[in-house]
């Protein structure tokens, strides 16, 4: 019997082994046929700009490649910088007048053209639909859940749905409407079980859990899925949101990139946040690590609502210089894996063009958010590597500080890249590099600390 029950067994494991095989294989599949239509899209939009040339391979980031990118600081060439304070036709802004009618607007179509594309005209309503409430423990703290589903009105273009997903957590023990925290994540986590919290991989288990800290501070959060808005390849364009808008065809080269789109459905989510009387909708936060601290800052950029913001390894493409030859390139966002995040224009830079025609940089990206408050996070070099260039995104709030101080703020309190678990807290421009990786985790209770004085908990 006792055999009888091993050769079950073997039969059994053979038969998952063999679907786990099967998966695997179509998954393979799957990724070929989207990078096959990456490529397409990709060569679609050089033909729309009529770029003939190849682009410029981007380095790697392998040290032992022979193509490695540059993670030495003596070998960082010199660069200039766009002006902050300067208008297009070379006025210097004085007054914060000059500031909001003058130059922001300026930045702001630089970006729009160059970088992250323009919104359409027309884009259509969200109706937010509650999917499911529960009350449930984070720890040992009390919190009602809701399950949002944003439905996009398609009725323009039935053949692409969208329905944006979003969770929103409120402590039971709130008498009046609370700060919210609003992260670009994951409802379900892709790297852990099911049961598990969605960023759990990324902490130590030696420190509370995001959402733990901020019910102990008796604050909201909120997890906005960024996938369920457009999908993070450059296949997914003629879907999503994008798709929707366009009708399933080809964006034009200054229609708006992936990392917009990821930003527009930030944007609607406060509307329903603006609903919510158990929410203070003057007091909502933007967070993110990596791509979706890139998004969380083109998010606050470009929405005023967002009253505070936590950019964690945001990198190239969002809080790092791009003008900068270290770690991560303007060549490496500009080919077909990364195209999409971007609009069409952006390929020039990396094709026709070099990194120093753009007409803008990070720097001007923070100074969108001004005079709002702003926590620039990044990891260890040890653990993160150097890929996203943590001296490049402090140098980014060196150089945003300007506008903060026009405007009556304050910014970063030195100009002098500072040693590794610095917290640069007394501004309204904070960074602070951990000795963790490539997470926001070890900075949260330096960021809770530092936004209690703006909001006051």
């Amino acid at each position: 019997m006792s055999k009888l029950r091993s050769v079950s067994d073997i039969f059994i494991l053979s038969i998952f082994l063999l679907s786990l095989c099967a998966e695997a294989q179509d998954g393979k599949s799957s990724q070929d046929s989207i990078h096959k239509l990456n490529y397409q899209h990709f060569m679609q939009m050089k033909h729309q700009l009529g770029i003939t040339a190849k682009n410029r391979q981007g380095p790697s980031g392998d040290p032992t490649d022979p193509n490695a990118a540059n993670f030495d600081e003596s070998k960082v060439r010199s660069y200039v910088l766009p002006e902050v304070l300067v208008s297009n036709e070379g006025k210097q802004i004085n007054t914060s007048r000059e500031w909001w009618e003058i130059r922001r607007p300026e930045i702001v179509e630089d970006f729009e053209t160059s970088i992250y594309g323009h919104l359409p005209d027309h884009i259509p309503d969200v109706k937010w639909n509650i999917v499911s409430k529960k009350d449930t423990l984070i720890n040992s703290y009390p919190v009602s859940e809701l399950l949002l589903e944003g439905l996009v009105d398609n009725s323009a273009y039935p053949a692409v749905e969208v329905k944006i997903e979003l969770l929103v957590g409120i402590p039971k023990r709130a008498k009046k409407a609370v700060p919210l925290v609003m992260e670009f994540g994951f409802i379900k986590s892709p790297f852990m079980r099911a049961n598990d919290e969605p960023d759990s991989y990324f902490f130590s288990s030696y420190e509370p859990k995001w959402k733990q800290q901020l019910l102990s501070q008796n604050m909201g959060y909120a997890i906005l899925v960024p996938s369920s808005i457009q999908a993070d390849n450059g296949a997914g364009l003629t879907s999503g949101i994008i798709g929707l808008v366009n009708h399933g065809k080809q964006r034009k080269p200054d229609e708006w990139g992936v990392l917009r789109a990821w930003a527009w459905g930030a944007s609607r989510a406060i509307d329903y946040f603006e609903t919510n009387p158990k929410i203070d909708e003057n007091r909502i936060a933007v967070e993110g690590v990596s791509r979706y601290g890139k998004a969380a800052i083109v998010s606050m950029a470009f929405d005023q609502r967002i009253s505070l913001g936590f950019f964690g390894s945001a990198g190239a493409g969002g809080t790092s210089l791009l003008r900068r030859n270290f770690g991560e390139q303007i060549e490496n966002l500009a080919s077909p894996g990364e195209y999409h995040w971007f609009c069409g224009n952006f390929i020039k830079y990396a094709s026709v063009m070099e990194t120093q025609d753009l007409p803008v940089d990070a720097h001007q990206l923070i100074a969108l958010c001004a005079p709002r408050p702003v926590f620039i996070s990044a990891g260890s070099h040890l653990i993160e590597g150097q890929w996203i260039d943590a001296k490049g995104m402090f140098l980014s709030g060196v150089y945003a500080t300007p506008v903060y101080e026009l405007l009556g703020k304050k910014g970063l309190e030195t100009s002098g890249f500072p040693k590794m678990g610095t917290a640069l807290v007394d501004g309204e421009i904070a960074f602070r590099q951990h000795a963790g990786g490539h997470s926001t985790g070890p900075n949260w209770s330096t960021w809770i600390a530092w936004a209690s004085k703006y909001w006051q908990f």
